[in-house]
């Protein structure tokens, strides 16, 4: 079958069209080198994996020095980065696939081991509930507003090593969705307190990256901003606070909203009598003011029809991207049945998987069996 809906084109108000509805979501591998620069190995699994997609979104890039927060992480966060981000772009833009860089600051989700001696900072001095974790230096206001302008020049040497676009990482708890957690900011300044003003940081990162594309943009470039609907902690970011914030992002200058779940059919962490998936209240929220991108345990070619089949723009493919690089090729030559669904360590090289991206996938494996 190769008259999907998700094989179709889309095309963005500011003109960029995407040859289908597929998405590679940006996905932790741990392979650059500890400067930040990207490694050979790691563009050979670019490489693997770009020319089927509609929408390649890399791994998170940390924006600052202090912004990184896992060993192996990707940098944008100076120009000396640019001829490193410039070989991320090319190798990503093969048979039009849009490489779009994600643009991330860690915050308090960081620790003094990663930062080589150096104190994580957050909003506030107060710690994530994640075992391990440290005490957060709270920002002074110099520093937030240093912060700012770190996204809009990341954004300056996204465009100027030819990305089609930056998608700001505003979920998964990092420094942005911290400065709108109740959780992790206990400020009493403008940058916190009220849902209004904990809603100042992130979209103060949207308008400065706006003017930077405004400004240094010779192409139309997309801005895209991920997000996490709900956290667990108390006080915590709840489906009301989300959609709040949601009727301001919409409209700002960004051109797509990408929904962050572990399942796209998730209800409410927090209301077990609400049965609605997160992602459909989210949907109806928005009334097709700003593009959605729908992620989370999607893998065969029909769950990724119904994404689209219920209102999605687009979908993305996550582990089954790791899995079966050539998905998207294999349900347009008629190959469906010969997806791959499994991942073996037997399967390691073929795949391009790295050891340290290895690592992480069975320790995430690990610490979600435990979980359950």
């Amino acid at each position: 079958m190769t008259n999907y809906q998700f094989l179709q084109t889309f095309e963005f108000k500011n003109g960029i069209k995407i040859k289908n509805r597929i998405v590679i979501p940006p996905m932790t591998e741990c392979s650059s080198f500890e400067d930040g620069n990207v490694t050979k190995n790691e563009l050979d699994y670019f490489a693997l994996r770009t020319g089927g997609a509609g929408i390649f979104i890399t791994p998170a890039s940390n924006v600052s020095s202090l912004g990184k927060g896992f060993e192996g992480q990707l940098s944008c966060a100076s120009d000396d980065m640019l001829p490193s981000l410039t070989q991320v772009a090319n190798t990503i833009k093969v048979n039009g696939t849009k490489a779009i860089l994600q643009l991330h600051h860690a915050g308090r989700i960081s620790g003094s081991k990663i930062l080589r001696g150096q104190q994580a900072v957050g909003p506030s001095a107060v710690a994530s509930l994640r075992p391990g974790s440290e005490i957060p230096r709270e920002l002074t206001n110099e520093e937030i507003l240093q912060i700012i302008s770190d996204f809009g020049q990341a954004t300056r040497r996204a465009i100027e090593a030819g990305f089609d676009g930056i998608e700001l990482h505003g979920a998964k708890t990092y420094l942005i969705q911290q400065f709108f957690s109740p959780h992790s900011n206990r400020r009493s300044d403008d940058w916190g307190g009220s849902l209004k003003k904990r809603m100042k940081f992130p979209l103060a990162v949207v308008e400065q990256v706006h003017k930077i594309v405004e400004r240094y943009a010779d192409r139309p470039f997309i801005i895209g901003y991920r997000i996490s609907p709900e956290e667990i902690e108390t006080p915590g970011i709840r489906l009301a606070d989300t959609l709040a914030l949601i009727d301001v992002l919409k409209k700002q200058p960004i051109d797509y909203l990408h929904i962050s779940t572990r399942d796209v059919w998730q209800t409410s962490k927090n209301d077990s009598d609400d049965q609605i998936p997160v992602v459909d209240q989210i949907k109806e929220h928005t009334k097709n003011e700003v593009p959605l991108i729908a992620v989370g345990n999607i893998a065969k070619p029909e769950e990724a029809e119904k994404v689209i089949e219920d209102g999605f723009n687009f979908v993305a493919l996550g582990r089954e991207m790791l899995r079966e690089p050539q998905w998207v090729e294999k349900v347009q030559n008629g190959q469906e049945a010969g997806i791959n669904y499994s991942l073996n360590e037997t399967d390691l090289k073929q795949l391009r998987i790295t050891p340290p991206l290895w690592k992480f996938l069975t320790k995430k494996i690990h610490s979600k069996l435990t979980a359950d």
